[in-house]
């Protein structure tokens, strides 16, 4: 009887203390932060003179060149792009002249902005944190930072 005793404490103690602990809630409102990201990117973009346009709710961006627009990469291409990443700041995190990689396997960001562009052509993604890296942020990047890309479509294959 002991044994069983025990063995049912130990499983009520156990569920209390995976069960949610409704004093710590998440208070992250990720539409507070879309809304903080979208002000921080209008402003760079007037500080720096740049227009820009942009879908609501969604990413800022500027087609440098169309490229090939008789036919443009969807979801399932796999791209072929050059790219330079940099923050608010101008502080460049990340590049690559020639990398390819499935586009639907890649931040939403790019997936919502690359396939405005053909084959050769250039954009400029402005990328609030959710269409970016989120809450998480990544190595490198810190959790809920817009990002600046500036993206080359050097080719594509359809799937």
């Amino acid at each position: 009887m002991k044994k069983v005793l025990l063995l049912v404490g130990a499983c009520i103690a156990l569920l209390t203390a995976c069960s949610k602990n409704d004093n710590n809630t998440d208070t992250f409102d990720p539409n507070a932060q879309f809304d903080k990201d979208s002000v921080l990117i209008v402003n760079y973009l007037k500080a720096n003179n740049i227009t820009a346009s942009h879908d609501p709710r969604s990413i800022f961006y500027k087609i440098i060149d169309s490229g090939v627009v008789a036919s443009k990469p969807t979801i399932t291409s796999n791209v072929t792009v050059k790219y330079a990443g940099t923050f608010l700041d101008g502080k460049s995190f990340d590049s690559n002249d020639n990398i390819s990689f499935d586009l639907n396997g890649v931040i939403f960001g790019w997936q919502i902005g690359i396939p405005l562009i053909g084959k050769g052509g250039r954009i400029q993604l402005f990328l609030p944190s959710y269409y970016a890296y989120g809450r998480g942020g990544r190595p490198g990047i810190p959790p809920n930072t817009v990002l600046v890309f500036d993206v080359t479509l050097k080719d594509f294959v359809k799937k």
